[in-house]
């Protein structure tokens, strides 16, 4: 459960490290952005020769999250950080990455993120 202005570390070798989350497409005006979900976010932090610079707007979709979430079977997801993939653009389903790091959530494959999911080193 992420709110507008949010912080969030980035998960893939887009080159971006940390991003700000500042809206949500297609949500109205609701300001809380869950697991799986498209974000739009701006680059703070990023290195010099990477895909996206400091600056640029760009979609995400959230793949941790420190609040914690419910599963149909009762038990809860929570990690250690909050971390989201940059996308290629706002319906598009597909990383802008060729790899991602650490972790993520089954519900990103739930979702519909199935290259995401494929890329990742793990799916809790």
């Amino acid at each position: 459960m992420l709110q507008l202005r949010s912080m969030i570390n980035v998960a893939d070798n887009t080159g971006a490290k940390v991003v700000q989350m500042i809206g949500l497409p297609r949500r109205g005006d609701k300001k809380i952005g869950y697991l799986g979900e498209v974000i739009t976010v701006v680059v703070k932090e990023a290195i010099p020769y990477g895909q996206v610079k400091k600056g640029d707007i760009v979609y995400a979709v959230i793949v941790r999250s420190r609040k914690e979430v419910g599963r149909l079977d009762g038990s809860y997801i929570r990690f250690d950080d909050n971390a989201c993939v940059i996308l290629q653009g706002k319906d598009v389903t597909d990383p802008k990455g060729t790899r991602i790091f650490g972790p993520i959530a089954k519900e990103i494959k739930d979702k519909g993120f199935n290259k995401i999911a494929s890329l990742a080193e793990e799916i809790y």
